[in-house]
C-alpha cells in the first residue's frame, strides 16, 4: 500500500529557472544528539532532560532559534523508562505547551517509523513542525544499581498516558521462549551460525571475515564524540575473547554485541518547506526525507523459511530504492542497523550488497555495539549522524532499522535535494502476505522428540569466559523448526569447535540435544 503525499505541483518552475517547492514538503532542519558520561549517578541527568536538551540543540542547529521553534507535535520513541507521557514533560519545558504528544512502543524501527509518521502529517498539511526525540540513561541507572545509591526521578505521575504510535513487540512464542530464547542476544549469534554455514565457511574463516567487517564499525565509531566505545580494535582484537572483550555467546565476543549502557537522547526536528523559510534556516541545512517503507517477517523465528535471510528486508529494502528512483550504488551514504553483525550482513545481502567489499561506511555512527544506543531509539541517534554526514558531502543517504529478531523493517531514502516525487510511505504488508500464501513459512512443531538437522546454534559463556549452554535451532523431518539445548561440555566443546550447522542431533521431549 502507498500512501502518497502532496500534488502534482509540488515542484515547479519559478520564472527565473529556479525550482519552487511545495510548502507542505517535509524538511528536517535540525538534529542533536546528546551524551553524558557521569561517573557519579547521582549527578546524572534524567531521560526527560537529555531529551529537553537534544530538542533545544536541534533548535539550536537548525538556525539558532532554540526554544523559539513553536512545534505542533513532540513526538517520543518510546524507552525503558516509566514515564506516562515524556513528550508532554519535554513540551511543556521547552515552552511549547500547545503541542499535542505521540508515544512509541519499544521497537528498533519505532524511529525511523515514527519520522515516516510525522513526515506524512507535513505532507499532508496537518502540522507544520514537530520534535522527535528519544533517549535513556541506562548508563547511569545501572551504575546506581550497582553501588545501591538512590537518583533523582521525575516521572510525572499525574499525567494521562500519550497517545500510542504502534505497539511493542511480537517476538518469540512461549514455545521459544521455555527452550531458551529469551533475547536477542542469544538469537542474533543464531543467525551467525545460520550465515556462516550458508557461505560455507570454516569457524575461523568466519570470525576473520566477520572481524575485518565490525573494525570497520568501529573506524567510524572512533571518529564520533558522542560513541560509547571510541578504542580503536581491529578484527583480531574483536574477535578474541580477553579480560575486557569476553565471550558472551558464541561466536560473539562484548565487542560484537548491542550496547544499551549509554546515557543518550537525540532529537530531530521536521518542519514543512514553509516554516522551514519563516524560521530563516539556510538551505544548505535542510535533508529532505524522500520515501519510507516498512515491512515484518513473522515475529516468531520458528515459523520463518531462513533464520539468515530477511524476506521484509528485501521487500521494504528495494521498494525504497525503487520509489527514490536510485540504484544502490547511487546512495552516496549508507547507515545499515548494527545491534549485532548478523543484521548487517542480513540486509546487505536482501539489498544485493557486498558488505565485505563495499567502500562506502555502512555507518554513520559506528553502530549499536560502538556508537552505543538508547534502547529502541539508536536509529535516532544514527539519523542525527546520517543528517550530519548528508550536510558535509551532499547527496543521497539510506537508514536501515530493525526491530526484534529481525522481525521488523523499516527503510528510510533521505537527500540534500528536493525527491523526484512527492513524500510517501509504503507499507509491504501486501508483499508479504503474498509470499506467507505462497508457502513462504515453516510449521513449528513445540512436540516434536527425535533426530532433526542442526539450522543453528550459539554457546553462552558465563562471566569468567567458560561455556555454560547451547542453545540450538534444529528442523524435523517435516521441516519444523524446533528448539533445544545441551549444557554438556563435551558436546558445547564440539560446537565450539567446528561448524555444526547442517549435521543430525537427537531432541527429546523436554528438550536436550544430543549430538
Amino acid at each position: 500500500m502507498v500512501d502518497r503525499a502532496g500534488s502534482s505541483q509540488w515542484a515547479r518552475p519559478d520564472d527565473d529557472g529556479s525550482v519552487v517547492l511545495d510548502p507542505r514538503t517535509p524538511v528536517i532542519v535540525g538534529v542533536a544528539q546528546v551524551t553524558d558520561r557521569v561517573d557519579d549517578p547521582t549527578m546524572a541527568r534524567t531521560a526527560v532532560e537529555l531529551m529537553v536538551d537534544a530538542c533545544r540543540s536541534a533548535g539550536i542547529d537548525a538556525a539558532g532559534c532554540g526554544t523559539a521553534v513553536q512545534v505542533d507535535m513532540l513526538a517520543v520513541v518510546g524507552g525503558i523508562w516509566s514515564y506516562r507521557d515524556p513528550g508532554r514533560q519535554v513540551a511543556d519545558v521547552l515552552g511549547a505547551s500547545n503541542a499535542t504528544t505521540l508515544l512509541t512502543g519499544l521497537s528498533g524501527t519505532s524511529p525511523q517509523r515514527l519520522l515516516a509518521h510525522l513526515a506524512g502529517l507535513v505532507a499532508n498539511g496537518k502540522m507544520d513542525a514537530a520534535f522527535m526525540t528519544g533517549g535513556e540513561v541506562f548508563r547511569s541507572r545501572r551504575r546506581a544499581r550497582r553501588f545501591s545509591v538512590e537518583v533523582r526521578r521525575d516521572v510525572d505521575e499525574a499525567l494521562t498516558p500519550a497517545e500510542r504510535f504502534e505497539g511493542g513487540l511480537e517476538m518469540a512464542t512461549p514455545h521459544e521462549e521455555s527452550r531458551g530464547l529469551i533475547e536477542p542476544g542469544v538469537f542474533y549469534p543464531i543467525a551467525e551460525s545460520a550465515i556462516r554455514h550458508d557461505r560455507g565457511e570454516t569457524v575461523d574463516q568466519h570470525r576473520r571475515r566477520v572481524g575485518a567487517l565490525w573494525a570497520r564499525f568501529n573506524e567510524v565509531a572512533c571518529a564520533n564524540p558522542h560513541a560509547a566505545n571510541r578504542t580503536p580494535m581491529d578484527s583480531e582484537a574483536i574477535t578474541t575473547p580477553s579480560g575486557t572483550n569476553r565471550m558472551v555467546a558464541a561466536p560473539y565476543t562484548r565487542a560484537m554485541m548491542a550496547n544499551n549502557n549509554v546515557d543518550q537522547a537525540s532529537a530531530v526536528l521536521l518542519t514543512s518547506v514553509a516554516r522551514a523559510e519563516t524560521l530563516g534556516v539556510p538551505r544548505d541545512r535542510w535533508v529532505f526525507p524522500h520515501v519510507a517503507t516498512r515491512a515484518d517477517d513473522p515475529g516468531s523465528p520458528s515459523v520463518r523459511t531462513h533464520l539468515h535471510r530477511s524476506p521484509g528486508a528485501r521487500v521494504s529494502g528495494t521498494s525504497a530504492l525503487a520509489a527514490a528512483r536510485l540504484h544502490l550504488d547511487e546512495v552516496d551514504h549508507l547507515d545499515l542497523y548494527a545491534c549485532f553483525p548478523a543484521s548487517v550482513q542480513v540486509c546487505a545481502t536482501e539489498l544485493g550488497l557486498d558488505a565485505d567489499t563495499e567502500t562506502r561506511p555502512l555507518t554513520a555512527n559506528g553502530g549499536l555495539t560502538f556508537a552505543g544506543g538508547p534502547h529502541s531509539n539508536s536509529v535516532g541517534q544514527s539519523l542525527a549522524a546520517l543528517v550530519g554526514r548528508l550536510r558535509e558531502a551532499p547527496g543521497t543517504g539510506l537508514l536501515y532499522a530493525n526491530g526484534g529478531y529481525l522481525g521488523k523493517h523499516a527503510f528510510g531514502i533521505y537527500g540534500t535535494e528536493p525527491p523526484a516525487v512527492p513524500f510517501h510511505s509504503i507499507d509491504g504488508a501486501d508483499a508479504m502476505a503474498e509470499q506467507s500464501a505462497d508457502g513462504m513459512t515453516r510449521r513449528p512443531d513445540p512436540e516434536f522428540a527425535g533426530t532433526a538437522i542442526i539450522d543453528g546454534y550459539t554457546v553462552r559463556h558465563d562471566r569468567n569466559g567458560l561455556p555454560t549452554e547451547a542453545l540450538v535451532a534444529s528442523l524435523s523431518p517435516a521441516g519444523a523448526r524446533v528448539w533445544g539445548g545441551t549444557t554438556d561440555r563435551g558436546t558445547l566443546d564440539a560446537l565450539l569447535a567446528d561448524d555444526l550447522v547442517g549435521r543430525s542431533c537427537e531432541l527429546d521431549l523436554a528438550g536436550q540435544v544430543a549430538i
